[in-house]
Formats: C-alpha cells, structure tokens, sequence
C-alpha cells in the first residue's frame, strides 16, 4: 500500500524542493563539467568550484546543508577543496515571518495557542536548517525556548536525501576510495529522526538522566503540555556562543570549559553507549561558571555495547602496537573483509585521531597541523584506499568520527591545553560491557527510547 501523503511528506513538496536543488547544484555541476572538458582540474579551479558549490547550498538552507555539514568532518567523502568550504556551512536559514509562524502555532496547538503562554516573541531568537526557535514564557513565569519546524520539511528532507544519494553515486564513478553507501543510510536515519520533536524530546529526558552527575553539563527541561511532533518547548539556557567565549576568556577557563565538553559528549558514550553526533557550534553555549549547556537532541546515536568495547580496544590496540585487537576492534565497528594493508591504512587514522590520548601529559588536541586538522592524515589515507581499491566505512563510523573532529575542532577554537589522556581514562574507567548492557537498557527503558 503506498504511504499517504502528510503535511510534510506530499509530491508536491518533494517536486518544489527538486527543482530548488536543481537549479542551485545544476548550475554547479555544469561549471564542473566544462572544466573537465577544458582540462581544468587542477587544486584552484577545485577551490574554485568548492567555493560555488558552498554558495549554492548556503543559499538552500534545509537538510541539504546539514548534510554538507555532516560530510565535510568525514574523511575523505569529499574532495579536501569542498570539505574545507562546506565546514563553513552555518544552520541560519531565513526566519519566518509572524504571519506564517502564528498560522504554524495554531496549526499545533489550536487557535487560542497564544493563550497557553505569557507572552510569545515574535522574532525568531535563532534559526536552524530544519527549525526556528523563539523565546517564550509559560504561564507560571517560566522563561522558554519553543523551536518551531519549518512546513513541509519531510518533503524537503526526501527530496534532498534523493538528490545526495546521486551526488554520491555521481562522485563515485571518478574516485572509488571511499563507498558512501553506509554513509547515506545513516545520514538518512539521523534526518528522519530529526524531524520527530517528540523523539528529541525523549533523547532529552535520556540526556538529563545520562548527566545527572554532571555538575559541568545542563540539559533543558521539555514543557510537554506545550510540544508536538512539529513543536518543542523546553526550558531556556542562558549562555554565550563558544567562539565568543574563547576569544576573551583565560586559559583556566578556556581548559575547564574543553573538560566540560568531553564530559558532555563522552560520558553518555563511554557509560551509556550514546553519542551526540552534532558538536555543532551552534548546538550548546557557555555559562560564566564554565559549565556547557546542551541544547539540540536531535542527531543522537545508540551503540550496542559491544561496539563501545570495540571503541575502547582500537585505542589499547594502538597504544601497544597490537595488531590482532587491531583487527578484532574494526570488525566490531563493522568493516568486512579488510587486508593487511588496509588494516595498515586505517592504522593511520587511528594513530591520528587517538594520538591526543595516547600522551599523559598536557597538551593542545593538535599540535603539528592545526591550520589543517586532519587533512595530512587523511590525505595520506586516501591515496592508500584508492590503491588498495577502496573501503566501506560501515554506519557506526559516520556519527562517531564527526563527534571526534567536531570535538577536536571546538577543542582548537579554545586552544586547550588538557590532559586528554587521563581525562579519557577517567572516563572509562570500571569499563564493564555487561555492566553497560543493564545500565543502557534501564536508561532507555526510562527515556521512552529503543536501541537503534
């Protein structure tokens, strides 16, 4: 039986978005073309053509730029020319107007919606690729903030997983390193989901739960009698942008805060098999004390207990040079088939991305490469992938390596200078994988939530 048309999922919608898409990425894939046709591919002319393609997908707004966001941290599923202009991507998509806003907030909770709060801005507080959010007060006072889907978003998030899923077979045909398969089913998970209010506010009561403890880490209360599948109210964080924070704060605080962070983002993974796979500049902010508030719960990824041990035994397989735990730890992430070479290949990225904790000492996330982080590595990869034929990164690999070079990018924006091995170790401590399985399962049980 075909699935019936919603609100947010119509052929009409999915055509509209099309041609946007169309007119916007065609015009880039022309210019793409007739360089190739002239002979021009060299490094300016990929910088050049990077730069017209983050315009047009900047000037989209939507899923497609989160989707740029997402594989701009992954190695290698871009050129190095797109994945630096593409990073650059921010989630400010135009705000609605107050006409179209007090039509969608009627639309979810009936016409007197403005009665069930003090008062209501007008102005969109800020805007993101698939929301905006506005500030509010409950009735008892409370200040809110209550992000509001944009219309017709399944629509557009269809249309444009449609179109990244040619993109990539597109960019397959001349460069067979990496294959984006895995890639584009858990990006397509990861969206779907978000389109849920009601699932990101069960990832929020999950969170609140997962860091209780965490005196460095605020998590927003849900208003449930004020949130729908298109709308969610939640208590609102003051903070400041991390970026403002780190331009005018002392190296102590700068330090604490990047504890915070680890704490924020590794605890829920290393305890209870979560991640937050979006460490988004704009998804959290900076109290005075130092402390994090987390504010967006959309792009969270559940990991069977198994696959976190396996996490844990890369970084003890590098540390001592062992390479049948090697061998074991990505089997358990899930890639197949893998040579000698190749494991000798991954060795390389491993090495890179654990190198932070590999020293017990303090020392910045980065200290060789920080203008370009990763791209040494990862071009080093690269060419050893395509000689050897290529891989496919499995789904796990997606959210836990953007987590790691989001993390690593904020770090540098701090310019921290950490103990990042005995913070890992701290953290993983009393590491038990059946002892994770119980408290994992309890933490969902509790959330409303299932393993993924």
């Amino acid at each position: 039986m075909a699935k019936k048309p919603t609100e947010s999922n119509s052929l009409g919608g999915r055509v509209k978005r099309y041609a946007q898409v169309g007119a916007a990425v065609g015009g880039f894939a022309a210019r793409v073309a007739t360089g190739r046709a002239l002979g021009k591919t060299d490094a300016s002319t990929q910088a050049r053509n990077a730069e017209v393609l983050k315009l047009a997908l900047g000037g989209l707004k939507g899923p497609l730029m989160k989707v740029a966001q997402i594989l701009s941290s992954i190695p290698d599923a871009l050129p190095k020319e797109y994945a630096k202009e593409l990073s650059q991507l921010q989630a400010n998509a135009p705000h609605m107007g107050w006409p179209f806003v007090n039509r969608r907030m009627a639309a979810e909770l009936g016409p007197a919606w403005q009665k069930k709060f003090k008062s209501f801005a007008h102005e969109a507080a800020r805007a993101a690729s698939l929301g905006q959010v506005h500030q509010a007060q409950s009735l008892k006072g409370a200040a809110l903030a209550c992000k509001l889907q944009y219309p017709d978003m399944e629509s557009v998030v269809e249309a444009d997983l449609r179109q990244l899923k040619l993109a990539f077979a597109a960019y397959k045909r001349f460069d067979p390193a990496i294959d984006t398969t895995d890639i584009h089913a858990e990006i397509s998970a990861r969206l779907r989901e978000e389109l849920d209010y009601g699932h990101e506010a069960r990832n929020m009561a999950l969170y609140r739960h997962m860091l209780a403890d965490e005196e460095g880490v605020h998590v927003p209360d849900v208003e449930e009698g004020l949130s729908t599948k298109r709308l969610l109210c939640m208590t609102w964080l003051e903070g400041r942008p991390i970026k403002d924070v780190a331009a005018d704060s002392s190296q102590k605080d700068r330090d604490a805060i990047a504890v915070n962070m680890f704490r924020a983002w590794y605890v829920p993974f290393y305890k209870f098999g979560v991640i937050h796979g979006d460490p988004h500049l704009g998804n959290y902010t900076v109290r005075k004390d130092c402390s994090v508030n987390l504010m967006d719960f959309g792009c969270i990824r559940i990991f069977p207990p198994s696959f976190v041990k396996g996490v844990i035994d890369l970084y003890r397989a590098i540390a001592k040079g062992d390479r049948d735990l090697a061998v074991s730890a990505y089997e358990v992430w899930g890639f197949k088939g893998l040579s000698a070479e190749m494991i000798d290949t991954l060795n390389i990225w491993a090495s890179f991305v654990y190198a932070p904790l590999l020293e017990d000492r303090p020392r910045l996330i980065e200290e060789t490469n920080a203008a370009e982080y990763g791209r040494d590595a990862a071009a080093k990869v690269h060419k050893e992938l395509r000689r050897l034929g290529g891989v496919k990164p499995p789904r796990e690999f997606v959210l836990m390596d953007r987590a790691a070079i989001g993390l690593g990018s904020v770090f540098m924006h701090l310019k921290a200078h950490v103990n990042w091995h005995q913070l890992f170790h701290d953290t993983i401590s009393g590491f038990d994988v059946g002892k994770l399985a119980k408290v994992q399962g309890a933490a969902l049980k509790k959330a409303g939530l299932g393993l993924a």
